[in-house]
């Protein structure tokens, strides 16, 4: 991806090579042009920097619109922000309704064997006791551990 510069600012990004090709219909560039013919028409090539780590539950992360020239290159960087307390509420309860929907999923796999006809065993009855307490761990819905299926 290029950007246009236009007295050392952006003037247009993104910019493509077919852009150049259109604002410069009297020029014939060749099929790769070298960086040198780019730059006199102002046109710089813009690295991406790798998006950085973050805690979905408490940050957003999102990637700067327009590139800012860093030690001689233009790069598009990364913006991580804070989660106001009701957004880190809302990806809780959010979450929350994911871990019991696939609770849910869990005990329903199992349900067959809980009918009147049939002898639950003791392993299989703690296991499904402890899929309903999933909800009540300390750090649900962020952490969670998970019964192991006899």
């Amino acid at each position: 991806m290029y950007v246009k510069i236009t007295s050392g600012s952006v003037n247009q990004y993104p910019y493509t090579i077919g852009q150049l090709r259109r604002d410069n219909p009297n020029i014939s560039f060749p099929r790769e042009i070298p960086t040198a013919i780019l730059q006199e028409h102002g046109v710089e090539t813009v690295t991406y920097l790798e998006q950085p780590s973050y805690t979905e539950r408490t940050h957003t992360c999102s990637q700067n619109a327009a590139p800012t020239l860093v030690d001689g290159a233009w790069t598009t960087g990364w913006t991580v922000s804070a989660k106001s307390a009701d957004e880190t509420a809302a990806y809780d309860a959010a979450l929350a309704t994911t871990e019991r929907a696939k609770r849910d999923a869990l005990l329903a796999e199992t349900d067959y064997l809980a009918l009147s006809d049939a002898t639950l065993s003791s392993a299989m009855t703690t296991y499904r006791q402890q899929l309903r307490e999933v909800p009540q761990q300390a750090e649900f819905p962020n952490t969670i551990s998970w019964p192991t299926k006899p």
